[in-house]
């Protein structure tokens, strides 16, 4: 058996970390993190804004429900990473001239795919916990001020300010937007065709800097079940949410971080 190889989207010391970071916690966390009366106020000039594509039985209309009647949760997740498909070597490109395509095709490198199993919670105002727990373990947590991410094999810790994290990338205005004309000066919002069992929010960046191709967000039954994320490196991201629970509550504390004894604090400029 092969070595098992860290995901390079959970590794703090990656060139892209905090850039990659801000755009999946949230994209991952923009139906925790949104005020309980956004999407009270729809645009009218957006089509994906009009009371038809908001009523109930659509997927907008499920998203709208969803941020004004839940104010937390806990759900088991499984993430699963889809890297882009490495360019096939220059003999393989060759052979496609005299072989078939679908022979081709089999000499082109395999996207590594990766996949993460754990917990996430949050409580509205902007608090929330990933806790990935296999195959390996790493938590991140955002207090409201500081998104913390703690590494126990690496006994690291990296804190940024929460709001300037979530602040580079379009995505984190799911996170902070207002209401549903804030979102939309960053995503064009649209219902997209039923699929698995589910109804789908599309939503396209609208700024060409933008770090994510694309968000889909997928509810079973009125309750969030998917969320995936294509980013602009054309890396895929899943994540299932299974077990959502609504009505537990949380202690007091429960979204605060300390850095445990021995591990090293690193605060990025």
């Amino acid at each position: 058996m092969g070595m098992m190889h860290r995901p390079t989207f959970m590794l703090p010391t990656l060139a892209r970390n905090w850039a990659a970071l801000a755009a999946l916690t949230a994209a991952a966390a923009a139906l925790a993190t949104l005020p309980a009366a956004a999407l009270a106020a729809p645009s009218a000039s957006a089509a994906s804004a009009t009371p038809a594509a908001t009523t109930p039985g659509t997927a907008l209309g499920d998203l709208q429900a969803f941020l004004q009647q839940t104010q937390q949760g806990r759900a088991a997740f499984t993430q699963t990473v889809t890297g882009p498909r490495p360019a096939a070597p220059a003999n393989a490109a060759n052979a496609a001239t005299t072989a078939t395509a679908a022979t081709a095709a089999t000499t082109a490198p395999a996207a590594r795919v990766q996949t993460s199993h754990g917990v996430f919670e949050f409580q509205r105002p902007n608090r929330f916990r990933f806790h990935y727990q296999r195959p390996f373990e790493q938590l991140i947590v955002a207090d409201g001020q500081t998104l913390w991410l703690y590494d126990p094999d690496l006994a690291q810790v990296t804190a940024r300010s929460q709001r300037e994290v979530l602040g580079q990338t379009p995505a984190a205005l799911l996170a902070a937007g207002a209401d549903l004309r804030t979102l939309q000066q960053a995503f064009t919002l649209s219902n997209a065709p039923d699929a698995n069992g589910l109804r789908w929010v599309q939503a396209l960046p609208k700024g060409e800097d933008a770090p994510l191709q694309a968000v889909r967000i997928g509810f079973r039954s009125g309750q969030l079940a998917v969320l995936e994320i294509l980013d602009r490196f054309g890396q895929r991201s899943h994540i299932a949410f299974e077990r959502f629970d609504t009505q537990s509550a949380f202690g007091p504390g429960h979204f605060g971080f300390s850095v445990p004894a021995g591990a090293a604090l690193i605060r990025p400029e």
